[in-house]
């Protein structure tokens, strides 16, 4: 079959692109031989590859998630789901990393690595679930806190204002109003009046007194 003599072919190249870390050059040869055979399982996951090598870890996850759908051996399917793993877990997608590695496992329990790997990324996503609770704590309490202090401002306010209506309504006992005061000098200005007119009606009596002779 040309078509299958043709994919062969580019695979083979872009095998020793990959070999020499020529990884665009080999993404190129891995694409060529997946027009020739779309359902080419090994072009599809050697492309996988060769883009993950690129650190472009979600279109890696795409690849990797397509060659898990085909049809193929135990063996393939456990690789295939490892470096699906292996993408979603550097593209920080954790809870999937998981799932995938126990697929992987599934298919190949004895796999050490995927093990590694699983409980690798299961305790990374114990802390990162661990770091948001903490945030999520600190920011909580940060609101609480910010919220009695505007409460307290609040309190505060009313209480001086509630002064300042207590103060205006009720005059202080020592204080006289400007009318009472008038009134009160008033009084004590015709007190004092009346005091010196007595104080002179007696004067010219005892002056009267003292001029009058007896006989």
């Amino acid at each position: 079959m040309v078509f299958s003599q043709k994919e062969k072919k580019y695979i083979r190249e872009g095998n020793k692109h990959f070999g020499k870390e020529e990884y665009e050059n080999s993404e190129v040869s891995y694409r060529k031989a997946l027009k020739e055979e779309s359902n080419s399982f090994n072009a599809l996951f050697n492309l996988g590859d060769a883009i993950y090598k690129q650190e472009k870890y979600e279109d890696a996850a795409g690849e990797f998630s397509g060659a898990s759908q085909m049809n193929t051996d135990k063996i393939n399917r456990a690789k295939t789901f490892h470096n699906l793993g292996n993408s979603l877990l550097k593209a920080n997608r954790l809870e999937e990393s998981i799932e995938c590695y126990k697929n992987a496992l599934r298919n190949n329990p004895a796999d050490l690595e995927t093990k590694y790997n699983l409980a690798y990324a299961q305790d990374l996503l114990k802390q990162q679930q661990q770091q948001q609770k903490q945030d999520q704590d600190k920011e909580q309490k940060d609101q609480n806190q910010d919220q009695d202090k505007e409460q307290q401002k609040q309190d505060q306010q009313e209480q001086k204002q509630e002064q300042q209506d207590k103060g205006k309504q009720q005059p202080k006992p020592d204080e006289i109003s400007k009318e009472d005061a008038k009134r009160l000098l008033e009084a004590l200005a015709n007190d004092e009046k009346n005091i010196q007119e007595k104080i002179k009606k007696t004067k010219a009596k005892q002056k009267k007194v003292r001029t009058t002779k007896e006989w």
